[in-house]
């Protein structure tokens, strides 16, 4: 008999790698405020008591909560919103895991760091910026203080699902490439990682099936930035000659990207290393996989 997994909030990008990865070997209830595909069922999460009867409906033997706001410049605007959607939605959530006395699985992000360090391991304490990482932190702590059992797993920037659902630096470039920009500008004052969604998958399947609970860094091999994704973006579709590739500072796009970013949103994976599972690839490997399965006759 397979191992039942409930997915709220499974409509977005990382949503779809988790379907893709998890669907032989589970049976799945997949649900999204958002029903944009035909294994999506409606739920949406901030409904408390809604939320309780899908699940126990359901009876899985795992919770996976995946969504939330991550638009920085809609939650620096929409601040109730964002606590109700990233916090107090995970908080409920937690509850109701434990009251099934399953595992819980929380997304967290690279962002909850202030970026005063180059680099962070998954035993740095985070201080975050602004309302969008001060709401995902309080979600991570709330799950690491009161879960019984949990993964949180903390993602980098996020790449994956292609144009129909990538809302993110990729797809932004891809898009303006697309229609025909000679000319793209770029930050060269962010640093981070990218995290591949399906490598990300993998990486919790592995976590689960050796029951290795606790809090992780989950994003690809080597460091990067900004202008360094863009530089490869462009060599590995190919168009060196034809796109110029500027490099400005984050006060460039401060009207558009007002909410403030750290400097340095780069992760060490030392938890899954030492555990032996990690499943992510390094960031230029991935990037191409990436191009090649989702973006293919896209240009």
């Amino acid at each position: 008999m397979k191992k039942k997994i409930y997915i709220a909030g499974c409509g977005g990008m990382l949503g779809e790698a988790f379907y893709a990865q998890f669907k032989e070997d589970f049976d799945l209830k997949c649900t999204d405020k958002d029903v944009n595909e035909t294994w999506l069922s409606f739920l949406d999460f901030r409904d408390f008591e809604a939320y309780k009867r899908d699940v126990k409906a359901f009876a899985p033997d795992y919770l996976f909560h995946l969504g939330a706001y991550t638009d920085l410049e809609f939650c620096e605007l929409n601040a109730d919103d964002t606590y109700n959607t990233n916090t107090l939605a995970v908080e409920n959530a937690v509850s109701l895991a434990n009251s099934l006395n399953i595992p819980i699985l929380y997304i967290s992000t690279a962002g909850i760091f202030d970026g005063k360090k180059d680099l962070y391991d998954d035993w740095d304490t985070p201080n975050p910026l602004g309302v969008y990482a001060r709401s995902k932190y309080m979600g991570e702590r709330f799950v690491v203080e009161n879960a019984q059992r949990y993964l949180v797993c903390r993602a980098g920037w996020m790449m994956g699902a292609g144009p129909a659902k990538d809302k993110k630096f990729i797809q932004k470039l891809m898009k303006q490439i697309k229609e025909g920009r000679k000319e793209l500008f770029i930050v060269n004052d962010k640093d981070g990682t990218p995290t591949y969604t399906h490598d990300f998958a993998k990486t919790v399947k592995e976590l689960i099936s050796k029951e290795y609970w606790g809090l992780y860094n989950c994003v690809c091999g080597g460091q990067t930035s900004r202008l360094e994704v863009a530089q490869d973006l462009v060599k590995l579709l190919g168009k060196e000659a034809d796109i110029k590739i500027t490099p400005v500072g984050s006060d460039h796009f401060k009207d558009i990207y007002f909410a403030e970013r750290p400097p340095s949103e780069r992760l060490l994976t030392k938890k899954l290393d030492l555990r032996g599972v990690n499943q992510m690839k390094e960031w230029r490997q991935a990037l191409a996989i990436y191009l090649k399965d989702y973006y293919a006759g896209y240009l």
